[in-house]
Order: structure tokens, then sequence, then C-alpha cells
């Protein structure tokens, strides 16, 4: 009876890919280690990890489990499909978290499993955000249809068992979609990822989200149409629980991918259970979050922030021209606040990092290059992510103008917010990429460089992590045509990873290529590296380096109204500054 059973016993093969997407060269984006962990991958693999645990399949399956994140592991599709042959095809690929850029590079792999007759599911922001914003069948949907591919749309928890088992019984839909029925994430399996997939990350971190949802309106966001308006959250037994668990496999830096952790409702409970974690517990934790311009007015937020372990704090600030925030119904951002809001995580000696959008209907090239020169000399930002305001399917922006029939780039793979993908009424495309392009290397001079390395020496950042992320963005975009954010460590290529349509190169000319490539790219690197190290070195020695300072470090002021281009420059910021003053005298009394 006991060798029936286990002879009776099948295995279903669940394989889950986060895909990359293709760069200019054609082949795929891969790096030996990549920057930023896929917070989707991680979230979908905790619930599949429960699945299996709970026997989603019955008593008598197991379900094996693996994967993959394209950003820094080769899908090997050969390996994989002899994998699959092995167990009948009893089994599901399922491409998680697709990004519209990464969906062309989605629908490569799908077919490839779909002539094999391996059923394929597909979920994430692409496909999530057309079903919500456009007719259901927009921006190449009908290709999953005509493939074969089961759509998913929505949110995993409750609904991954029904999924299993529908691929199981070879009964899967062409489409599940729960995007009017967000589950709550309470008591939900936690977002995890194996040890194996983590060290294949610069730094040995990991991600989770805190909380889902976003109560404002940015006409450019996707998450408020995929993940809704309404906040939903996870406990602090919830976040503790994932803490002790991934600390088990000796991992302990996290990012808190929620789109606005300061308005999580459970923000303070959370923050006062990873400070016991930390302080009583021992647990080592190093915490990236990200967090709105008006997060500083929050009794005892930052300081929590700080004794909770975040080192890294990003924040929206998308522009400093109120007339560019209002045409994306930003209105949160108040650019009377930047200055105050930086200079108090400055005061706890945590490193800001802010993304900041070109290409606003009002943006010109010589309005950019005044700003970013605004920025550099008036805001105590450490490191600034430049992107291409980008029409992605599931915003309000791409709905507009796909209503309107305006002409957007048909190649999805561009929409990865640094390729200029449609018309701007003040520049030509030209001129568009250009000022992209140019706004890397003149916020990353040289002798910025130096003023953010001492105002760092100044404020108590520790000094290498400063260093190591100036080397990421200052040069990835420059040496491999890529933001930051979708770099990482040694370039990887493979001659089967090109794009469909696109020449095969020959396999000896390739890796010679690939070789010279990488020495040249290594030499570049060790001694961009190395300059900013002695930079970094030297000012790290200078007795006098807590006297540093300057305009960006000056504290805020009656008079900087009158003193800062940030406030003076534009109609717009004049109008927020007097707005300012009118609400501090019906509040306060004139003086």
């Amino acid at each position: 009876m006991h060798g029936s059973e286990v002879i009776s016993r099948r295995r279903f093969q669940l394989v889950m890919i986060k895909p990359s997407h293709y760069g200019d060269d054609g082949y795929v984006i891969r790096w030996w280690r990549s920057m930023v962990p896929s917070n989707s991958l991680a979230s979908i693999y905790g619930i599949a990890a429960d699945s299996a645990a709970c026997g989603a399949l019955g008593a008598d399956i197991d379900i094996d489990i693996e994967a993959i994140d394209e950003f820094n592991t080769r899908v090997d599709i050969p390996r994989l499909l002899q994998k699959f042959l092995k167990n009948k095809n009893f089994g599901l690929v399922a491409l998680v978290g697709v990004q519209s850029n990464q969906y062309p590079r989605a629908l490569d792999i799908a077919c490839r499993f779909r002539n094999a007759n391996i059923p394929v599911a597909i979920g994430g922001f692409h496909v999530s955000g057309c079903l919500s914003m456009l007719d259901g069948k927009a921006v190449e949907l009908d290709a999953c249809r005509e493939m074969g591919v089961s759509i998913f749309a929505g949110e995993a928890e409750g609904r991954f068992d029904m999924l299993l088992q529908d691929a199981a019984a070879g009964r899967l839909q062409p489409i599940y979609n729960y995007l009017k029925d967000l589950p709550g994430i309470e008591e939900t399996p936690a977002p995890l990822l194996p040890l194996v997939n983590v060290k294949r990350t610069l730094g040995l971190s990991t991600s989770f989200d805190a909380g889902r949802g976003c109560p404002y309106q940015c006409s450019f966001c996707t998450i408020i149409n995929v993940q809704g308006r309404k906040s939903r959250f996870r406990s602090p037994d919830d976040i503790e629980s994932l803490v002790r668990t991934n600390w088990a496999q000796g991992i302990s830096r996290f990012f808190i991918t929620d789109d606005n952790f300061a308005r999580n409702k459970n923000w303070e409970a959370i923050l006062d259970r990873l400070i016991w974690l930390r302080e009583t517990q021992g647990i080592p934790l190093g915490l990236l979050v990200q967090v709105d311009t008006l997060c500083h007015k929050i009794p005892n937020f930052i300081e929590k922030c700080k004794r909770a372990g975040v080192t890294r704090v990003f924040i929206g600030l998308e522009n400093i021209n109120p007339d560019n925030l209002l045409s994306a119904k930003k209105r949160q951002n108040k650019i009377t606040e930047y200055r105050k809001m930086l200079l108090a995580w400055k005061d706890h000696g945590i490193m800001t990092l802010a993304g900041y959008i070109l290409g606003f209907p009002g943006d010109t090239p010589e309005s950019i290059r005044r700003d970013i020169d605004i920025l550099k000399r008036e805001l105590p930002l450490d490191i600034v992510e430049f992107f291409c305001l980008t029409p992605l399917p599931g915003s309000e922006d791409h709905q507009a103008l796909w209503k309107s029939g305006i002409a957007m780039d048909p190649d999805l793979n561009n929409y990865d917010l640094e390729h200029v993908c449609t018309a701007h009424p003040r520049m030509t495309h030209r001129e568009w990429q250009g000022i992209y392009d140019e706004a890397w290397s003149a916020y990353y001079s040289p002798d910025h460089m130096e003023v953010l390395l001492r105002r760092g020496a100044a404020t108590g950042i520790k000094m290498s992590s400063l260093v190591k992320l100036l080397y990421q963005f200052s040069t990835m975009q420059m040496l491999e045509g890529v933001h930051p954010l979708q770099s990482g460590v040694f370039r990887l290529r493979h001659p089967d990873e090109r794009r469909p349509g696109l020449p095969r190169e020959i396999a000896l000319f390739f890796w010679i290529r690939l070789v010279a490539d990488l020495i040249r790219k290594t030499w570049f690197a060790l001694s961009t590296l190395t300059r900013l190290s002695f930079a970094a070195i030297r000012i790290s020695r200078d007795p006098r380096r807590l006297e540093y300072a300057d305009e960006a470090m000056a504290r805020v002021t009656d008079d900087d109204e009158l003193n800062l281009d940030l406030l003076t420059q534009t109609p717009g910021a004049k109008e927020a500054v007097a707005h300012q003053k009118k609400v501090f005298e019906l509040t306060h009394g004139k003086t």
C-alpha cells in the first residue's frame, strides 16, 4: 500500500518567470547581479509556497516551484522544456509581474512553451492596466488569446489555488479578471524569495509590501488603476513574521515597496515592531522606504524610521514646477515644503533618493537645464533618478491619448521610462531624448558629485553606500544605455536571447565582442569607483567635514521666497508661495 502511494504521486511543475526586456542592442537585459529585487516575484512565490504546503492540488500531487528573475538569471528554455517533458507537461509557466516594456519579451518566452503545449499564464501591470482602462483587446492583449496564454488580471491572494487547479485539470480559462475584487492582504502569505534568488541581487536585499493602493490621482500612474485607491495593509504581526522568515535565511535588508509608506495607517505600529526587532531582538535591519513630500509633518515619523533601520528614502519629487505637477494631478506635492522635508531626513543621516520626470507639457530643453541647476544648488538631495514622462498602458495619460487617437510608439519594449514614446508640444523627439540623456551627466558631473560626498560626510551618511550609488547612477545610462534601476554588475548576454526578427550574430564574433566589451566596461567601472572612493576617503578624513555648508544645506528661513530660484523662477512657484502665505495668515492671523 505504501509503495503504491509513492509510485502514484505526481509532480506539478510551477515555473514562475519575471521577464526582463530587450536593450537597444536587441539582447535581453540581464546581469550577473541585478540592482533591484522583484517584489512581484516575491509576492507570487510566497503565495505559491503556501499553496504547495497546503496541498492545493490534493494529497497525491506535489508542487515543484522554480522562481526565475530574468534580470539576473538566464531563462534556459531548452532545460525547462525538458523538465516539463519528464513530467508529461504537467504544470504551469507563470509570467509574473509583467510590465509594459517587458510584455514583448514575455510573449516571446510564452511562445516557446505554448509551441510545446505547456500551459502559460501571464499577470502584472500591463495586462491588468489595459483591462482596467481600455477595451480589453487594446495594446496587444489579443496576442495572448491567439497564443492560448491565460490572462490573470488583479491580485492573486485567495485565487492562486484555483489557477493551479485549473492548470492541473487542463481547463485554464482565457481570462481571470479580479480587478473589481481587490483582496485584503492582512494574514495572507507574505512575499518571500529563497536565498538562492536573493543572492543574485546587490546587497543581499529583498522586498515586501506593507500596504497596497494609493488615494492620490496622478495621471501618469498605473498603480491607482490596478491596485485601487483604497489602501489595504499588512499587520505588524505579518511584518514580524516575514522579517523572521527572511532572517532565518540571513536576509535583513528590505525594500518596502508601498507607493507611499507614510500614508500606511499602520506605519507607527509597524515601525515600533521593527524597532523592537532591531534594538531588542538584534536583527540588523536595513530599510528603503518610499514616501511623499509631506511626510516630515507627521510627528515622530522620520525619527522612528531612523530607529527602525531606514537608511534610504525614495521621494516622488517628480518636478519643481507647480504648473507641471498640477498638469499631472500631483496636487499633493508642495514645492514650498521640499527643502524642509529633505533637511529633516538629512538631520537623521538618511540618504535621499528622488524621482524626477522630464517631458511635462511646459518643459523645454532650456527649462529642464534651469531646473536641474536649481536642484543641484538649492535642494539637499543625494541621488536623483530621471525619467521620461511616459504614457504607460493602464494610466490616465495613456487612456486619454488612446481615446484621442494620438500616435504613440507601437513598440511596447520602449515603454521603460527612458525612451520617448509620444509627441511633445514644445520639444521634438530628438530634443526630448537628448535632454533626458544630458540630464544624467548634468546632475552627476564630477564637481557636483564632490558636493554630494561633502554633504554626505557632513550629515553622517554611510560613505561607502553613497559611493556605490553615485557610481551606479552616474555611469549606467552612459555606459550601458539603461536606467540605473534596471542595471546591475556585469551585463550578460547570450546569442539565443536576441529579439526575434533581428539578425543572429556569428557565434565567434559575438563572444569576442562580448569579452572585449566586458574588459572595457570593467576598466571604466574600476577607474570610476576608484576615483569616487579616493574622494570619499579624502573628504571623510577632513577634520572640518562636519562644518561643510552650502545653499542647499542652509536652514529654511522666511527669506527663502526672496532668495531661492526654486520659489521665484516660475509663475507657478510664485503662486505656491503666495498661497502658503495666505494659508498661514488665515490659520495664524496676520503679523
